[in-house]
């Protein structure tokens, strides 16, 4: 085994240790000897692997440091977007903190690298978060070696996220009591919705050509304090339901406003946030709706892979250039949280359609990364231990 030590301006401390070729790889070798190629094209295809480790301290930014400790910075591609799903690097990670990685290069005969290397597990220990392992692990018959963190939750992120940065829900997906059953405010508002002389709502408050985002900001610091509840329009897709149990109904009954003391089914979620907080795209997708839509309000709906579907309601105002057609990608700006429609405060509501039906977005796959379980956790875990006690003998720091 060889063994090479280094110290660097980035990295503190940094150790590489590479493992000899396996049986496997030197019987391969030996066929391509006795083929009735040239030296020289024996040579150039006479591949070896390595396997090497890289630790050090953080100095400056993560990836440069690791850089600085030897890992190539094309490997840590990959790394680096696995272990984001849960450490924010620029804000969780800080100088003095300690890194570890463990990646495979594979080389010519002469010694020099052939392709970027692959990282094969990594760890972070930080004093903000603690230490968040990724390991790589393949499932069954898989194509693919993914990394999963050491939890055995899986570090690929959701195909559809939230569209609040951050978020708290008031009111889950299901049946509910209709919300303007309760005791509300006196006093209202009639800026939500207002009805053109051609009989069609129109949203007072979207924003105009050559708005900024700045100024949808300030008016809705504006309206924040005063803002009441404005139950204005139908309801927004709700489905009245009798209070002593009956099934959902649909059609024109379905969009009546619920009659005092039932259950209406809810079909999205709604999440808290002030006036003016921005909207996000939950997954890219096409634009096909944007428009007062009745107890919705100011809505906005996406068109996204596999029949999924988002909608957006009570919004405030559409974000500049959103429009029918337009094609967005997940995080784009897509709108801001109001208060319109048939809406008792300020707060977004949010529903994920699949095959033309509503479905709830909390428990959804699309929006829950897999995790490991049964048997292919307790391999995980082996693979896990496997590569921890080969650390420890490589003298990895504790």
């Amino acid at each position: 085994m060889i063994k090479q030590t280094c110290t660097t301006l980035a990295a503190a401390l940094c150790c590489f240790a590479a493992e000899a070729a396996s049986p496997d790889e030197v019987q391969v070798a030996t066929k391509r000897l006795l083929t009735n190629d040239s030296d020289q094209e024996q040579t150039s295809r006479l591949p070896f692997t390595r396997k090497l480790h890289a630790w050090g301290v953080v100095v400056g930014s993560l990836p440069a440091s690791m850089e600085a400790a030897g890992v190539p910075p094309a490997a840590m591609t990959e790394a680096l977007q696995a272990l984001a799903t849960a450490i924010d690097s620029e804000r969780d990670v800080k100088g003095g903190d300690l890194f570890w990685v463990q990646y495979e290069q594979e080389y010519t005969v002469e010694g020099d690298p052939i392709g970027i290397g692959r990282v094969l597990w990594a760890e972070l220990r930080t004093a903000a978060k603690g230490a968040v392992a990724i390991h790589r692990f393949r499932i069954g018959k898989s194509n693919v070696e993914p990394f999963w963190l050491a939890t055995g939750h899986s570090t690929e992120t959701a195909s559809v996220h939230m569209p609040l940065d951050r978020s708290r829900i008031t009111s889950g997906f299901g049946l509910r009591a209709d919300p303007f059953d309760q005791r509300i405010s006196a006093a209202r508002t009639n800026e939500a919705v207002r009805v053109t002389p051609s009989g069609k709502p129109k949203p007072t408050n979207s924003l105009d050509k050559g708005s900024s985002v700045a100024a949808v900001e300030a008016r809705a610091m504006k309206m924040r304090a005063g803002a009441g509840p404005t139950p204005l329009g139908l309801s927004m897709g709700l489905s009245a339901v009798p209070s002593r149990g009956a099934t959902a109904q649909s059609g024109a009954a379905a969009r009546a406003i619920p009659r005092r003391g039932t259950l209406v089914m809810h079909h999205g979620i709604d999440f808290a946030a002030e006036l003016g907080t921005a909207v996000h795209a939950a997954a890219d997708g096409v634009v096909t709706g944007v428009a007062p839509n009745a107890g919705y309000g100011n809505w906005i709906e996406i068109e996204h892979e596999e029949k999924l579907s988002t909608r957006y309601g009570h919004l405030l105002s559409f974000a500049p250039g959103i429009e029918p057609g337009l094609r967005v990608r997940k995080g784009d700006l897509i709108g801001f949280v109001g208060n319109t429609g048939r809406s008792t405060g300020p707060h977004l509501h949010f529903e994920l359609w699949s095959n033309g039906k509503p479905i709830n977005p909390v428990t959804h796959p699309s929006m829950n990364p897999p995790h490991l379980s049964g048997g292919e956790l307790e391999r995980f875990r082996e693979v896990v231990g496997r590569n921890l006690a080969e650390a420890q003998r490589e003298g990895k720091p504790k």
